[in-house]
């Protein structure tokens, strides 16, 4: 799950300077500083605050309505079979999105 959008480490890159943004594995983002000849990662307390002030990505966004949409099903499916098995099994599921969610520090 991609926790950041790179259209905003995109805009934070130009707006400080930084150039030649790249990822080099997942939600690692590395660029060229100012006045820089070798590049260094984006620091985590600018992917942290550019986090917080746009919210989710597009990612997990899906990811969250899939979850929400399996709860919502595994409920009917329960009551229908008069059986709790589909709501373990949508537990499971939603534990997995929500433990995908955490960032990685």
């Amino acid at each position: 799950m991609n926790h950041y959008c790179y259209a905003w480490i995109e805009d934070w890159c130009k707006e400080n300077g930084w150039t030649e943004l790249f990822m080099r594995r997942r939600n690692e983002y590395w660029a060229f500083p100012p006045n820089g000849v070798m590049p260094l990662p984006i620091p985590q307390q600018v992917l942290r605050q550019i986090k917080a002030e746009r919210g989710l990505s597009s990612d997990e966004r899906v990811w969250c309505g899939a979850a929400g949409m399996v709860a919502l099903a595994a409920a009917g499916l329960s009551f229908l079979a008069q059986s709790p098995m589909p709501l373990v099994t949508a537990f499971a599921f939603c534990a997995m999105v929500v433990a995908g969610l955490e960032t990685e520090e």
